[in-house]
């Protein structure tokens, strides 16, 4: 141990982070920084045995404000003494993205000399930084005068803090003295007692027990123990041997019973396990714990809460028997029992789910219901008077039964948030469940407890969720259900969607019957085809075919663009999109039946508008209360301390909030060139029709997909060889043979159009016919390409070409009568979109064109068709020239 020495009048510093080195203790530590490397090399490295440096400790400015009040305390009022800490402030702080993060530094006045009893010096590779790594013993305590610089590292001038001789004789006689030096002595004995029988080492501390001064024997002893910060400074402040041996006493008692209460924890837990009871451990520890604080309280115990949880559920009483018969096999259950867990966790699916709790509906205000569905969409004035009428039932007869109605429209229509706006609308909460993909009879009435990791079908779960029992739940792509071994949701939702089965709802894993029919229910689907018709039978079903370009750009208008630059943190004054450049924007670069890729388009723009405005990002000068420091003190100048390498400072000016502000030279509003460059060039144009008809053999076709109507051109070529018919273009069954009819059709009035000369009865002598449908990566199928195809072939065989401004759709019968179809007014839609302008139909759809809006039956010729010929004079240019010989 080491010997009182003679300090010089000026140390070097190293100063430690929230870490402090007492007199007689050791810490090992390892230096990497230039500044620490620097110290180590001058001051202990070259003087070898001589070296002494100052151990500091230093705490930053928001760690300090935790602990002022604890450090003012100091020591004993007797001395007169209180701890201080000096406040530097550095510039030279961590920089992080170029950007300097001013700190403020306290440092502590008081430390400690130390000196080095080890030293290895290594390279760090492939670097190669020199490094140290130290062993450091304190030595005495000192005082900081004055702190400076010294080359890399800082030095102090210092006082010794250390009594002479002749002072601790002194303080030796003193009573209060020898009172706490007995009563340390006897708590450390007793300390070291315990330790002996738990870790056998007390041998060695016995010995410097006896030999050891005792004022010197608390630091040791202390810098063994786990303390916070604070104490450990306020031992280092503790100069006064009877304010020391005082706070070492409070610090070893405390030591000791923290080991004491452990123990006792311990063989409380010993007593009460068998080797079958592992696992138990844990929460035997918990529970001596508990008892150990007086925090056993059987009022809550976690049983009788679910009891309570329960009875207050509301649960209808056939149920609540059932339930309290659970409750009561619980009870009996120990917790390890296999089954406790689930049968837990069903009773609190009981608990949770809402028997009787609903959502209370405000006064039905029929007004204000189709203001807020005017607000929310735009158009759909079908759904919303559907939506109104049942508002308006439920007023007249609030017990009314729900409907289940069924949206069905391609992607982008609103028909999600459409569902979500009928919820608003009533004032009641909206539940979303996905069927997409859905294969499992599981997912709708739930696993059976039996099986391991059982759980609720997604009824009851959403149910849970929103906690009440007569919410609008959405049952969204419904006709995206599958089947396999595990059943077939479709089928168990026929249960769902009954009203006169729903009442009584069996969801496998609840096995008791739950009430639905407060439920009202909306499905959604892209197409009606897949949905098993008794399960469409119980819906009525609501199609939303897709939005007009007028439409559109109201809806962009009017709700896209304020939600896109809300969510790119713009608004009006930084971007503007007016109308005439939305226009453009669905006509050459969206081509769709919903808004989505228009609200992608907008939002790509928005974001060209964003990057703008933070390229333009000026930051506002730091304010003047921010001083330049008088000296370069401490210019990154920390090092490494503890058994692990410290980090080093950051250190600067006070912290000061730094505000920034956008300054936006000119609005950003948008026009053509813009678009160009942000969205590329366009991807449609009206002049695509006309190019691709330009030569005979093509026609403009109308077909309707999942995503509503699409343009399709029909393409047919002669080549050499033996009458075979090729189609490409992954066509489905019907639709090849709507080729084959089409063929055999123009095959037998072949002479009778004038399509080959009268010695030649066969068109296809010496020849085959290719007819494809591009777009060759999607699949395409139906019977209403009929007339298209007829068309094509005509226009090959006669070599004259089609009108551009032409589309057309139908089913074609063996005789030439022309046969209505179905999504007409996606067709429709979908011509006016491409900038068709004479539409041909089947005269039998003529019905159907009320659901067409009057803004795009005014800018479209809709010609009616009842036979082959009829389509083929409208589909050329100054009618059918061969009609006058045919015999038809």
């Amino acid at each position: 141990m080491a010997e009182s020495v003679e300090l010089p009048g000026r140390l070097a510093i190293l100063p430690f982070r929230n870490k402090v080195l007492l007199p007689g203790a050791f810490i090992r530590i390892r230096c990497t920084s230039h500044s620490s490397v620097k110290l180590v090399e001058q001051e202990l490295w070259q003087r070898e045995e001589k070296g002494l440096i100052g151990i500091l400790p230093v705490r930053d400015a928001a760690e300090m404000t935790s602990m002022d009040s604890v450090l003012s305390q100091g020591v004993g009022s007797e001395s007169g003494e209180r701890s201080s800490k000096v406040q530097i402030s550095t510039s030279d702080a961590h920089k992080v993205d170029g950007k300097s993060h001013p700190e403020v530094i306290h440092w502590h006045k008081r430390g400690v000399a130390a000196r080095a009893l080890h030293l290895s010096r290594g390279v760090e590779k492939p670097s190669g930084r020199v490094t140290y790594i130290v062993v450091l013993e304190g030595l005495c305590r000192f005082n900081v005068e004055e702190l400076s610089t010294r080359g890399p590292y800082c030095t102090a001038k210092i006082s010794s803090l250390e009594m002479t001789k002749a002072e601790m004789e002194q303080v030796e006689q003193d009573p209060d003295f020898v009172t706490l030096s007995r009563q340390f002595k006897a708590t450390a004995m007793e300390l070291i007692s315990v330790l002996e029988q738990k870790q056998k080492t007390g041998g060695r501390i016995k010995v410097l027990l006896e030999t050891l001064p005792l004022h010197k024997l608390a630091d040791i002893f202390v810098a063994s123990f786990e303390m916070s910060l604070e104490e450990q400074l306020s031992m280092l402040d503790s100069v006064d041997p009877k304010v020391r041996l005082s706070k070492a006493t409070e610090l070893v008692d405390r030591h000791l019973q923290s080991i004491r209460v452990a123990e006792k924890i311990t063989q409380k837990v010993e007593g009460q396990l068998s080797k079958s009871q592992k696992e138990f451990l844990l929460r035997q520890q918990m529970r001596a714990i508990k008892e150990e604080l007086g925090d056993n309280d059987d009022d809550e115990d976690d049983l009788a809460a679910l009891e309570r949880k329960m009875q207050s559920a509301g649960m209808p009483s056939n149920i609540w028997k059932h339930a309290q018969r659970e409750l009561r096999r619980l009870k009996k259950m120990p917790p390890q029992q296999p089954g406790y867990n689930s049968s837990r966790v069903y009773l609190e699916l009981l608990a949770d789910l809402p028997w009787q709790k609903a959502s209370e509906e405000q006064e039905l205000d029929l007004k204000a219901a189709k203001d807020r569905l005017d607000c929310d969409h735009y158009g759909l004035s079908k759904v919303k008077q559907r939506i109104i009428e049942y508002l308006a039932v439920r007023k007249l007869k609030p017990d009314a039964r729900g409907p289940v109605l069924c949206f069905v429209g391609p992607p982008g229509v609103g028909k999600t948030s459409l569902a979500s706006s009928i919820a608003a609308a009533l004032g009641r909460k909206f539940v979303r469940i996905s069927l997409g993909g859905v294969k499992d009879e599981a997912d709708i009435r739930g696993h059976r407890r039996t099986y391991i990791g059982s759980m609720p079908g997604r009824l009851i779960d959403g149910l849970k969720r929103v906690a009440v029992c007569n919410p609008v739940m959405l049952l969204d792509e419904i006709d995206k259900t599958g089947s396999d071994v595990r059943g077939d949701p479709a089928s168990a939702l026929l249960e769902v969607l009954d009203p006169e089965q729903n009442k009584s709802f069996n969801d496998h894993y609840l096995n008791v019957p739950y009430d639905l029919s407060k439920v009202i229910f909306v499905a959604t689907a892209n197409r009606v085809q897949p949905i098993p018709p008794p399960l469409l039978d119980r819906m009525e079903v609501i199609e939303l075919p897709g939005y007009t370009a007028e439409e559109k750009l109201r809806i962009a208008m009017q709700h896209l663009i304020p939600r896109v630059l809300d969510q790119h943190g713009l608004n009006s004054e930084y971007l503007q999109i007016p109308e005439a450049m939305v226009k453009l924007v669905i006509q050459r670069y969206t081509r769709e039946a919903g808004v989505r890729n228009l609200e992608r388009n907008l939002a790509a723009l928005a974001r060209a508008a964003a990057v703008r405005v933070a390229e333009q990002e000026q930051a506002v000068s730091v304010s003047k209360d921010v001083h330049k420091l008088a000296s370069p003190l401490l210019d990154n100048r920390l090092a490494e301390g503890a058994e692990m390498e410290m980090e080093v400072l950051p250190m600067g000016v006070n912290n000061n909030e730094i505000s920034t502000a956008f300054k936006i030279s000119s609005r950003l509003v948008v026009d053509e060139a813009m678009l160009e460059k942000i969205l590329g060039p366009p991807r449609f144009d009206d002049r695509e029709a006309a190019d691709r008809v330009a030569t005979p053999g093509v026609s403009v076709g109308l077909v309707w997909t999942n995503f509503g109507g699409e343009v399709q051109f029909v393409e047919a070529t002669a080549m050499i060889g033996n009458g075979e018919l090729h189609l490409t273009g992954q066509l489905g069954d019907v639709i090849k043979e709507s080729a084959k009819i089409a063929l055999t059709w123009v095959r037998a009035r072949a002479a009778d159009l004038k399509l080959a000369p009268a010695e030649e009865k066969n068109v296809l002598q010496g020849r085959d016919i290719h007819i494809h449908f591009p777009a060759g990566a999607v699949p395409k199928d139906g019977p209403s390409a009929g007339v298209t195809l007829v068309t094509a072939l005509v226009s090959l065989f006669s070599q004259k070409c089609v009108r551009a401004d032409t589309a057309m759709t139908g089913e074609m019968t063996l005789r030439g009568l022309v046969l209505p179809v179905g999504g007409i007014k996606d067709k429709i839609l979908a011509a006016h979109r491409h900038g068709i302008k004479r539409v041909i139909l089947p005269e039998r759809n003529l019905k159907d064109l009320v659901e067409v809006p009057a803004s795009v039956l005014s800018n479209l010729e809709i010609l009616l068709a009842k036979r082959m010929e009829d389509v083929l004079e409208q589909a050329f240019d100054g009618g059918s020239p061969w009609r006058q010989h045919s015999k038809l």
